[in-house]
């Protein structure tokens, strides 16, 4: 069986390479692809593999685009922080949705139904078929995706860390940043708006473009110029927080849940 995955984050990337192996030593990882240029340019010029792991979100573009571009039949794993895309999966062939951050028996499942369903898969595969498989893959993992550690690079070591031990994260100087509750800081893979796909509504706000803040790290709330607000947060340093008067509102009703 040969696979080829196409992810743009190295520790994903890794990651799933190792499960693969590991669940099935005699499966072939042809090529490991982390753009959409790249892919269309190694699938217009390879052979289509028996299946593909793939990322939504990559560095120039959506995934999608290389569907578009190319001539796959293969089937398709969708791994992904979003949700949202289930529908444009399924038209893609996609058989499988995994939500990140995903777990070992997230691709034994992906596998065992790749298998299960390969008598079926041809140009003319079953849309509705590939539907079901997708839908049924959202509703079973999208709650456990919430629950999920985080897991983080320092040093040379990988750490995992609780989500509800996250006081905020935020963005320096384009790299996102996690801040916990004991004041430790690190650098995360992650942009914000997989962050707020990740976490729960009730629990993060995303202040801005720049702060997603826990709820139970804000201290007090504070009326600013043209009826924007500050948020004062009970963890060291200094981040200044505003909320902007469009989402002021919204924000305090978010503070009363």
């Amino acid at each position: 069986m040969k696979v080829v995955i196409i992810e743009d984050e190295a520790l994903a990337a890794e990651t799933l390479c190792d499960y693969i192996k590991a669940i099935d030593p005699g499966i072939v990882i042809e090529a490991v692809l982390s753009s959409v240029s790249e892919s269309v340019s190694y699938f217009n010029s390879n052979s289509t593999p028996d299946l593909i792991f793939s990322d939504i979100h990559l560095g120039d573009g959506h995934s999608f685009n290389i569907y578009k571009e190319t001539k796959i039949a293969a089937p398709i794993v969708f791994c992904t922080a979003f949700n949202e895309y289930a529908l444009e999966a399924f038209k893609n062939n996609g058989i499988d949705y995994i939500l990140k951050p995903f777990e070992k028996k997230d691709i034994q499942e992906a596998l065992d139904r790749y298998k299960q369903l390969k008598s079926n898969f041809s140009k003319n595969t079953s849309n509705s078929l590939n539907l079901e498989a997708v839908l049924e893959a959202i509703q079973s993992k999208s709650a456990k995706k919430k629950e999920s550690n985080l897991l983080v690079n320092f040093k040379d070591k990988i750490i995992p860390i609780k989500i509800e031990d996250v006081a905020l994260f935020f963005i320096d100087y384009k790299t996102t940043q996690v801040v916990t509750f004991d004041n430790k800081r690190y650098s995360i893979n992650f942009t914000l708006e997989e962050l707020e796909a990740m976490t729960e509504e009730n629990q993060f706000y995303r202040a801005n473009r720049q702060f997603l803040i826990n709820k139970a790290a804000i201290k007090e709330v504070s009326q600013f110029f043209a009826r924007k607000l500050t948020v004062e947060v009970s963890i060291e340093g200094k981040y200044d927080i505003i909320v902007s008067k469009n989402k002021a509102t919204e924000f305090l009703e978010w503070l009363k849940l």
